[in-house]
């Protein structure tokens, strides 16, 4: 007969079969071994608990465990219990050997991931126990799809504050980061009769597929030292980064501002806002949001991805009055609504303000590390032109005519350094200059003057 137990201290699932109980025993935990079930190290219950829960002599354990110990499957030490042994791979389960030539990453310049190392783990901390401490019992429970009021009416004075958006805590949905935040738009934008939706022609691909994969087919949008040209755009929304162009890092100009917001008006279309790292600004005053010349044609898209870390899964749309509800209905049948514990915390990090202290302290940490980039690459790679600096984690490297991009990239991955060239943000048939997209923020503090002298010697090279 199948046995299922939990045991005290450990749950273990062995189904013993047979009348021999302790041949039974063996087999099924051998087998648990062989397939990689109980892992090496995993401590088993003691004799005393596992026979309690079978049911069966502790003898009879003991001496199935001391047989798996003889034959190697387990060990047993004195004050340590039984664990299972460590034992050689399997030859089929072993990793393919590595590509000839292939080089392993050791430094990381590509964009689009914050300084991790810089996530404010003791304040966190601080802030998820006192919110936990505050929170009565009932926030615990099934929560509501647009997001826990403390979190929206948090984030709604924030970003009035912070962004200038004009936002009510009632306008405002959290999502479980920026993808599902387009996500839903996209499934709301379809469901209301859109077919199209404009996108920057220089940008992340993701953001192309998500649109493709919903329904709708993505318009791209020439880019040019202005930011996006936005003149009459055949489209029924369109997505734009004004306060930050990815990847070549220029503001929407005010006259592009304007004439997008027109659009809207004129056309009834929708913008969507994209401000993924609109706090980090450098040597020029901040750029508003665009939302606040027109919140009910701009939804103003915001996430803690670039401002705390990606692993959080926290994302904020404040919407038009009239897409509230659908997009709301959108994220229930989604998955019900976003993780309370992370929007408890989020709230009571904002409110006290720790979110401005952490935001003003990266940003201190990333104009350092920008000058640092720019300084060693004026001394070691005069002929590159360094753009896109003025706000944002990312720098654009413009390199001499005639230099190979993809070559430039393919050198550094033999140096062990990665790299990201203009090539991978841009549509196939768009032509562009050739240059490098270096996320000064992604390496950790303790190797970043190592991934700056690597760069350096690639682009001399």
């Amino acid at each position: 007969m199948a046995r299922t137990w939990a045991v005290s201290g450990v749950d273990l699932h062995l189904d013993l079969t047979g009348t021999r109980v302790r041949a039974a025993l063996e087999s099924a935990l051998r087998q648990a071994v062989r397939t990689g079930r109980l892992a090496e190290g995993v401590r088993l219950p003691s004799s005393r608990a596992l026979a309690a829960d079978l049911g069966v002599a502790r003898n009879t354990v003991a001496d199935a465990y001391g047989q798996l110990v003889a034959e190697g499957w387990l060990t047993a030490r004195s004050g340590s219990g039984t664990q299972v042994a460590a034992r050689p791979a399997d030859e089929e389960a072993a990793p393919p050997p590595a590509r000839p030539g292939r080089t392993p990453v050791r430094y990381d310049l590509r964009p689009g991931s914050p300084a991790l190392s810089l996530f404010p783990r003791t304040a966190w901390l601080a802030a998820a126990r006192r919110a936990l401490n505050a929170a009565p019992a009932e926030t615990l429970g099934y929560g509501h799809a647009r997001g826990l009021p403390e979190l929206r009416t948090a984030l709604a004075g924030y970003l009035a504050r912070a962004r200038g958006v004009r936002a009510a805590p009632e306008r405002v949905v959290v999502c479980a980061g920026f993808t599902q935040a387009l996500t839903l738009l996209v499934q709301v934008l379809r469901a209301r009769g859109a077919t199209t939706l404009g996108i920057e022609a220089l940008g992340h691909r993701q953001h192309h597929d998500v649109i493709a994969a919903g329904g709708l087919r993505p318009r791209r949008m020439p880019v040019d030292d202005h930011g996006a040209v936005v003149d009459a755009p055949a489209a029924d929304a369109m997505l734009l980064t004004p306060a930050h162009q990815f990847p070549l890092g220029m503001p929407l100009a005010a006259h592009r501002r304007t004439r997008a917001v027109q659009w809207a008006h004129d056309t009834g279309g929708l913008i969507i806002e994209d401000d993924y790292d609109g706090e980090f600004r450098y040597d020029r005053q901040p750029v508003g949001a665009l939302q606040a010349l027109a919140p009910e044609h701009v939804v103003y898209a915001g996430t803690a991805s670039k401002t705390l870390a990606p692993g959080l899964r926290l994302a904020w749309l404040v919407l038009p009055a009239a897409l509230v509800d659908e997009v709301a209905e959108a994220k229930r049948i989604a998955d019900g609504h976003t993780s309370t514990f992370e929007q408890l915390t989020l709230a009571e990090f904002v409110t006290c303000g720790d979110y401005d202290r952490h935001v003003r302290r990266c940003r201190l940490a990333y104009r350092r590390r920008r000058d640092r980039l720019v300084t060693a690459l004026r001394r070691e790679a005069p002929r590159v032109r360094v753009t896109g600096v003025a706000a944002g984690m990312h720098a654009l490297l413009e390199l001499p005519p005639g230099t190979d991009e993809d070559e430039v990239v393919a050198r550094a991955g033999r140096h062990g350094l990665a790299l990201e060239g203009l090539r991978t943000y841009r549509a196939a048939e768009e032509g562009h200059r050739p240059a490098l997209v270096v996320g000064y923020a992604t390496p950790p503090d303790h190797s970043y003057t190592g991934a700056l002298a690597r760069l350096c010697a690639v682009l001399a090279g």
